[in-house]
């Protein structure tokens, strides 16, 4: 029984062996060259054979390789990562952002400037009586005052001194150099043997900082009695007199001295009323630079937009005040019954009585009783007259009109005298 077992497991072995044998392929001998490697055809009940898909049109191929073109370009560029790299790179980014703003800047100056020949007035204007009876900008008279002082430093140089300090450098510089003068001039009075406070240090920081920089103070020292004198190869200004009698004088002058006035000038004139439709004004009626008044105006868009966003009293007056506080000067025009307008430069703090003061100067019966209405309709009588332009809301330039009363009747002709009538032939 065993036997019969075995022969049976022995055939099943066989049969197994040559299956495994028949499937690895037809026998071959070492000799013969190596067979293909490529597979027969598989039969389609095999698998699954997608369909054949369209070849691509020549433009959408153009298309393909351009896109991949662009794509190899970007990857095969290589960013410098070194600091110098770097930071060229950052300055050149700094230097055309300061350009832009520059640019921008230049731009809306001019814009604001606009063409001369649409403005109201060319400017604002002032007088200096104590110097000259010349009409000048602002800056042109700083200049000529400058040079008026210096003019007169060798007559009285302390003196003249004082007044350059207060004129001629910005108030909080002046200011400090006034303090430290008065301490210098003050610690020789108190102690006039001491030697120590007798000698300045040029180089001293304090000295160089608050005296040597600002116009003036080194010259003011001079004229208090001060020489330059070099000491071991240190400039040094040293006080040699005995007498410090008069130094408390100096102090008094230089706390006292006050800069010299100009006077704003009314730059009058007389307009017809097709004259009157400029009302442009330059960049002297603006407190501020262009820049900030561009920011005002984009501050106004912004309300505008939000016009319809409930707010307050507070919140109004608040937007009023900003919008008004950017002017420095109003432009005042006075209408007449006969249609001629008469126009005057105020600084946006001086009183309605000034207004009046400036129509009956240059009335041709100064007597003669009148009112001024106000843009709104408002009679600007007695009671208004201790108010500013600014508290009347009359800035930066308002019409007002001129009504006589009832018992002064009208005027015969011209209301205006015939020297300001003559100025309309100037505009």
């Amino acid at each position: 029984m065993d036997n019969i077992e075995n022969k049976i497991r022995k055939f099943f072995n066989l049969k197994k062996s040559k299956s495994r044998f028949q499937a690895a392929g037809p026998g071959r001998k070492l000799t013969d060259p190596a067979p293909s490697t490529s597979q027969p055809p598989k039969r389609s009940g095999d698998v699954y054979i997608p369909p054949k898909r369209n070849e691509l049109s020549a433009e959408a191929r153009a298309a393909a390789d351009a896109a991949m073109a662009r794509v190899q370009k970007k990857d095969s560029r290589n960013f410098n990562t070194s600091l110098s790299a770097i930071q060229a790179q950052v300055r050149r980014e700094l230097e055309a952002e300061k350009r832009a703003k520059q640019e921008a800047g230049q731009t809306f100056e001019q814009k604001c400037e606009k063409d001369r020949t649409n403005l109201a007035v060319q400017g604002v204007y002032f007088r200096c009586p104590m110097i000259s009876n010349e009409i000048l900008t602002s800056k042109e008279w700083r200049l000529k005052i400058k040079e008026f002082l210096y003019d007169q430093l060798e007559d009285e140089m302390a003196l003249t001194a004082s007044l350059i300090i207060h004129n001629c450098n910005m108030k909080d510089k002046a200011e400090q150099c006034i303090e430290t003068l008065t301490k210098y001039l003050e610690n020789i009075t108190n102690h006039p043997n001491d030697e120590k406070y007798r000698k300045i240090r040029m180089t001293n920081r304090i000295f160089a900082e608050k005296v040597k920089i600002v116009e003036g103070g080194r010259e003011f020292l001079i004229g208090a009695g001060f020489a330059e004198q070099e000491i071991d190869g240190e400039m040094f200004l040293i006080y040699s007199s005995e007498d410090v009698s008069y130094l408390g004088e100096l102090v008094d002058a230089l706390k006292n001295a006050e800069k010299i006035k100009i006077d704003l000038d009314r730059n009058i004139q007389v307009l017809l009323p097709s004259q009157a439709k400029k009302s442009d004004l330059p960049l002297e009626f603006f407190r501020i630079t262009p820049e900030e008044i561009r920011k005002e105006q984009q501050l106004r868009t912004e309300a505008v937009e939000n016009a319809q966003i409930l707010r307050t009293k507070a919140m109004r007056d608040r937007e009023e005040h900003r919008a008004l506080n950017i002017y420095k000067f109003s432009l005042i025009r006075v209408r007449f019954p006969d249609g001629v307008i008469l126009q005057g430069t105020f600084s946006v703090y001086e009183k309605l009585s000034h207004v009046y003061e400036f129509v009956t100067s240059c009335l041709k019966d100064e007597a003669f009783e009148y009112t001024l209405i106000s843009p709104v309709g408002a009679r600007l009588g007695d009671d208004e007259l201790d108010k500013t332009l600014y508290d009347l809301r009359l800035i930066p330039n308002s019409i007002l009109m001129f009504t006589y009363t009832t018992n002064t009747g009208e005027p015969h002709g011209n209301y205006l005298k015939e020297e300001i009538l003559m100025l309309i032939q100037s505009v």
